[in-house]
């Protein structure tokens, strides 16, 4: 499966994982991998002129990483910028004297500074498109009676109301942001809309406020003013008051609501509304990994509802979930459970079913496309029909199958193989030079593992007979896809001391002799090695920790 590379992984070499040292490696584990790599790469050991420039310029590589990882200023700075944060100009006025700890918050301030800005550059739009469908004529038809009617014998499907919102923020200072916002909505042939614009300034870490304006054309200008305060790091109050004017006069509304934590993934709440639906409302919200639980109780004019819903969260990359809920009060009884699924990076689609006395059976769908969401609610029929449950439910599952297999899956693959495709033009002359340094480290590297080699045999220790790294393709489901492996027994070989190998928690891209050939994909290092003259076998994912020899490599050669 296709990974996305950082720009910090395309660009940056890896000093830790060219000295083969974990990232907690000591000064002294430091000294003892740059003084091997010396041996093996110092140019007045080799007299061929090509191999002494090729040695010459490895030599330098390893200098270089040993000198920015042996600094602890610098070393600071790597670990938090990489190589990038290394070029970048300013750190010449740096005090010295200052530790790891005191470097990296100046680098958080910086960033946050940063950050600040960039956000003073966005706008985050925000939108809602809402289209109601009235498809009752697919189950509440009288047939008998309009069979003769001209055109009667379709079903009639109509759209009743509609719905559009749309919001933009300008950050104006690093407290200040101006929103500007504005709806249109049509309901049965009549309709209207309204534009708002708030200002919201954040006082201090506590709490913000905001003043807004707004004026439509069906409920006239608003004026409203919105608080909110962290009374202790627990418990926190939010308030929004609002006068509405209109023909039939000022209709005043105040709305607070009391927040607080009952413990880490547990909040409750507490709401009085009072104005033209005034109501009392009590909730327990419970969100953790794996779920999401809310109980609700609301006392008012004209609505009164006890509610409870429940929502499972599945940990797969898909990120799936399903929910159940049930709503009962003066109103009738609602039932409904649905589903919502990632489709892309940043879709999310869902569907519900509603099913309720006396509102009948509907099929809710919504798509949320990054910030902008979709929203269809359709109704079905009037009736508590078991016809119009059963294909509200099997209806949208199927539809989803289908066109995840036909049209979804097909273009995830194509957009996944259009990236990597882009990332390996971007990386193309940088790969062709990691390929050109690992073979010169490779050639150079034959004497030495002739030596090892010769050592460890003599002892019957530890002989890399075959090391392969790449993207291994064991997969049947995945056999049209190439295999992309090179050989790197030498190079491994050449890391054996004492009748060991081991290799850090760090891409192997990196190590001596290594170099990446699938950009962008997953790698593994499968290793056939012999020890003490059995044979042993391993596969290591391409970041993980190896330690060889191990019982657990060992082959059964009975089997």
């Amino acid at each position: 499966m296709a990974t996305a590379l950082s720009e910090e992984e395309l660009d940056n070499e890896d000093y830790y994982s060219l000295l083969n040292v974990r990232r907690e490696a000591s000064s002294e584990e430091l000294k003892a991998a740059y003084r091997r790599l010396c041996m093996l790469y110092h140019p007045d050991k080799h007299r061929d002129p090509e191999l002494k420039s090729q040695a010459e310029r490895l030599f330098n590589l390893v200098h270089q990483a040993y000198e920015v990882l042996s600094d602890p200023q610098t070393r600071a700075i790597y670990d938090i910028y990489g190589k990038r944060g290394l070029e970048m100009e300013g750190w010449e006025v740096v005090e010295r004297r200052r530790t790891p700890a005191e470097i990296r918050e100046e680098f958080e301030r910086l960033q946050r500074e940063r950050e600040e800005r960039r956000l003073q550059q966005r706008t985050n739009p925000k939108g809602t498109i809402s289209v109601g469908v009235d498809a009752t004529d697919l189950f509440d038809r009288y047939d008998e009676e309009y069979e003769d009617v001209s055109g009667s014998s379709f079903p009639q499907i109509e759209i009743n109301k509609m719905h559009i919102s749309q919001s933009i923020e300008a950050p104006l200072t690093a407290t200040d942001t101006a929103i500007l916002s504005g709806s249109l909505s049509t309901q049965n042939g009549n309709g209207g809309g309204s534009i708002n614009f708030a200002l919201r300034r954040v006082t201090s870490a506590k709490g913000w406020g905001e003043l807004e304006f707004g004026a439509g054309d069906l409920q006239g200008p608003l004026l409203g003013l919105k608080l909110f305060r962290n009374l202790t790091p627990r418990c926190f109050v939010t308030t929004n008051c609002a006068l509405q004017f209109s023909s039939r006069g000022i209709r005043p509304g105040l709305t607070t609501v009391l927040a607080r934590n009952l413990d880490k993934n547990t909040v409750g709440y507490l709401q009085w509304r009072w104005g033209v639906q005034s109501a009392m409302n009590t909730s327990i919200v419970r969100d953790t990994k794996t779920s999401h639980f809310t109980v609700a109780l609301q006392l008012g004019i004209p609505h009164s509802f006890a509610l409870i819903s429940y929502q499972h969260k599945f940990q797969d990359d898909d990120q799936t979930r399903v929910k159940g809920s049930l709503k009962a009060g003066f109103f009738g009884t609602v039932v409904e459970y649905g589903a919502e699924r990632k489709i892309s990076r940043h879709s999310v689609l869902g569907a519900a079913v509603s099913i309720g006395v006396p509102q009948g059976v509907s099929l809710k769908v919504k798509l949320n496309r990054a910030s902008q969401t979709y929203f269809f609610p359709i109704h079905l029929t009037d009736q508590l029909l078991p016809s119009a449950v059963f294909y509200a439910t099997v209806g949208p599952l199927v539809v989803y199958f289908a066109m995840h297999r036909l049209v979804i899956k097909p273009y995830l693959r194509a957009q996944k193989e259009k990236e990597l495709e882009k990332q390996r033009e971007n990386t193309a002359s940088d790969i062709l030079q990691k390929k050109q340094e690992a073979e010169a480290a490779v050639r150079l590297m034959q004497e030495s593992v002739r030596r090892i080699v010769e050592a460890e045999e003599s002892r019957m220790g530890l002989i890399i007979v075959n090391a392969w790294y790449g993207k291994f393709v064991n997969d049947q489901s995945r056999r049209s896809e190439k295999v992309k492996v090179i050989d790197v027994t030498v190079p491994l070989q050449c890391l054996v001391k004492d009748s060991k190998l081991l290799l850090t928690e760090a891409s192997k891209a990196g190590l001596p002799g290594f170099y990446d050939p699938c950009v962008g994909e997953e790698k593994s290092l499968r290793v056939l090695y012999q020890f003490r003259g059995v044979l042993h076998q391993v596969t290591a994912p391409d970041s993980e920790a190896l330690r060889i020899p191990k019982q657990s490599h060992r082959i059964d050669t009975d089997g």
